[in-house]
Protein backbone atom coordinates (compact mmCIF):
# COMPACT_ATOMS: atom_id res chain seq x y z
CA UNK A 1 0.00 0.00 0.00
CA UNK A 2 1.53 3.54 -0.89
CA UNK A 3 1.13 6.49 1.61
CA UNK A 4 -1.83 7.56 2.46
CA UNK A 5 -2.59 11.69 1.85
CA UNK A 6 -5.07 11.89 4.09
CA UNK A 7 -6.21 15.59 3.75
CA UNK A 8 -6.35 14.31 -0.45
CA UNK A 9 -8.40 11.64 0.74
CA UNK A 10 -10.90 13.00 3.18
CA UNK A 11 -11.39 15.95 0.34
CA UNK A 12 -14.02 13.40 -0.93
CA UNK A 13 -15.92 12.12 2.23
CA UNK A 14 -18.58 13.83 4.29
CA UNK A 15 -17.30 14.41 7.70
CA UNK A 16 -19.74 13.12 10.97
CA UNK A 17 -18.28 12.73 14.11
CA UNK A 18 -15.28 14.40 15.77
CA UNK A 19 -14.02 14.10 19.64
CA UNK A 20 -10.33 14.70 20.97
CA UNK A 21 -9.85 10.63 20.31
CA UNK A 22 -11.54 10.31 16.48
CA UNK A 23 -12.73 12.10 13.62
CA UNK A 24 -14.93 9.98 11.26
CA UNK A 25 -15.94 10.17 7.56
CA UNK A 26 -18.78 8.82 5.75
CA UNK A 27 -17.54 7.12 2.49
CA UNK A 28 -20.94 9.02 0.25
CA UNK A 29 -19.29 8.48 -3.35
CA UNK A 30 -17.47 5.04 -3.17
CA UNK A 31 -14.22 6.52 -2.87
CA UNK A 32 -12.20 3.28 -3.27
CA UNK A 33 -10.12 1.86 0.17
CA UNK A 34 -6.18 2.29 -0.41
CA UNK A 35 -5.82 -0.99 1.23
CA UNK A 36 -8.20 -3.69 -0.82
CA UNK A 37 -9.42 -1.25 -3.86
CA UNK A 38 -12.87 -1.64 -2.59
CA UNK A 39 -15.59 0.99 -1.95
CA UNK A 40 -15.05 1.77 1.99
CA UNK A 41 -18.41 2.52 4.36
CA UNK A 42 -16.58 5.14 7.06
CA UNK A 43 -13.33 6.51 7.50
CA UNK A 44 -12.08 6.72 11.51
CA UNK A 45 -9.17 8.72 12.01
CA UNK A 46 -7.27 7.59 15.36
CA UNK A 47 -6.22 11.66 16.76
CA UNK A 48 -4.45 9.80 20.16
CA UNK A 49 -2.60 7.22 20.82
CA UNK A 50 -3.28 4.96 22.35
CA UNK A 51 -7.64 5.20 21.35
CA UNK A 52 -10.24 2.91 22.11
CA UNK A 53 -12.94 2.17 19.24
CA UNK A 54 -16.46 0.73 20.93
CA UNK A 55 -17.81 -0.93 17.70
CA UNK A 56 -21.99 -1.06 17.52
CA UNK A 57 -22.02 -3.91 14.92
CA UNK A 58 -18.96 -5.97 13.46
CA UNK A 59 -17.38 -4.97 10.16
CA UNK A 60 -14.69 -5.95 8.33
CA UNK A 61 -11.83 -3.34 7.95
CA UNK A 62 -8.62 -2.22 6.74
CA UNK A 63 -5.73 -0.05 8.27
CA UNK A 64 -3.65 2.59 7.35
CA UNK A 65 -1.32 5.40 8.44
CA UNK A 66 -0.38 8.72 7.91
CA UNK A 67 1.52 10.65 9.95
CA UNK A 68 1.62 8.42 12.58
CA UNK A 69 -2.57 8.42 13.01
CA UNK A 70 -3.92 4.88 12.47
CA UNK A 71 -6.94 5.59 9.79
CA UNK A 72 -9.32 2.63 9.46
CA UNK A 73 -11.26 1.94 6.91
CA UNK A 74 -14.72 -0.04 7.50
CA UNK A 75 -16.70 -2.26 5.61
CA UNK A 76 -20.21 -3.47 6.63
CA UNK A 77 -20.66 -6.74 5.71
Amino acid sequence: MDDIELDELTASLTPREENRALKTYQNTVSVACPACDEPFDDLVVCKENPTSLNLSQQLDFCVGVDADRALIFTHKR
